[in-house]
């Protein structure tokens, strides 16, 4: 964290974006692409013409978001040798990866344990 800081507020605004651009890789587009899905489904009432379109949909933009956060994390690292310091590599991409990931496990999990109406406990087993 001490050499983000020492990096500069542009080197923090290129990993806010990093997040945030991870968390629509996580988020966003599993979301996206099963209401593309949904709505491919209803109007042709097609199931393999929904999966085909979701599949090719998911991986082609996994493709441009992955290759977006390769170039902001390309930035990351100019920004940090502009600076003085030592070429990072993609440490950085790769934490804001693993952080964003487990914020969207913890996101989901409290979601689906709290507010999706669903029960830890199955209903029907008597304790």
């Amino acid at each position: 964290m001490r050499d983000l800081l020492r990096s500069g507020t542009s080197a923090a605004v290129v990993v806010l974006i990093m997040f945030i651009g991870s968390l629509g890789l996580w988020v966003g587009t599993p979301v996206a692409w099963l209401w593309v899905g949904s709505q491919i489904q209803g109007a042709t009432s097609s199931l393999g013409a929904a999966l085909g379109a979701m599949f090719i949909g998911v991986v082609a933009t996994i493709a441009v978001i992955v290759s977006l956060l390769l170039w902001l994390s390309n930035v990351y690292r100019s920004v940090s040798q502009a600076r003085g310091h030592e070429d990072p590599g993609h440490i950085v991409l790769e934490g804001v990866l693993v952080v964003s990931a487990g914020v969207a496990i913890a996101a989901f999990a409290i979601w689906f344990l709290f507010f999706a109406g669903t029960s830890p406990v199955p209903l029907g087993l008597q304790l």
